[in-house]
């Protein structure tokens, strides 16, 4: 009986994350230090990607904002609440995304492109090879090409700005 009055507020106190709504996604209990170490890692890393590359200049950046917010906040909702990029659970899970990532880019080298390579530019009709995807988008609806027409000749009658083209609770098909 006593323990209960004692240890009942001091655990409502304590807020002790018990799900993350996600199936499959369990909480980590220590995700704060688990990012730093993540983004650490990731920041090291990348070390291996060329300096003028892009992929690593944008990967330094998001994750170096990233390890500050979680050096800075010690409560696992505020990093969640100021990166706004989902719960902790979720940033591991894109933390060890990244690095694996990394490792592929690292492995592909898609900035290791010869000077002298040629790519095959296909035009028009000119025959596909069998191995590329041929993909041809349906057509649009008629009234797309009279939208145009009318839009390009200055034809298109406008509504005021004040009033919207279609008050609500009307029937846009006429």
């Amino acid at each position: 009986m006593f323990l209960r009055r004692i240890a009942r507020p001091l655990m409502m106190m304590a807020k002790v994350k018990e799900t993350t709504g996600i199936v499959g996604l369990d909480v980590v209990p220590n995700a704060r230090e688990v990012l730093i170490n993540l983004y650490r890692k990731t920041l090291e890393e990348i070390k291996a990607v060329p300096e003028d590359e892009g992929y690593r200049k944008a990967v330094e950046s998001f994750t170096r904002h990233r390890l500050s917010v979680c050096q800075e906040e010690e409560d696992s909702e505020m990093i969640e609440k100021r990166l706004g990029c989902g719960q902790v659970e979720e940033l591991i899970e894109e933390a060890q995304d990244e690095l694996k990532l990394i490792g592929h880019m690292n492995e592909w080298k898609p900035w290791g492109i010869p000077d002298d390579y040629e790519c095959e530019v296909i035009e028009n009709d000119a025959p596909v090879p069998k191995h590329v995807p041929l993909h041809r988008p349906g057509p649009l609806p008629e009234e797309f090409y009279k939208t145009l027409e009318a839009v390009t000749s200055g034809k298109l009658e406008t509504s005021k700005k004040d009033e919207p083209a279609i008050a609500s609770g009307e029937s846009q098909t006429k």
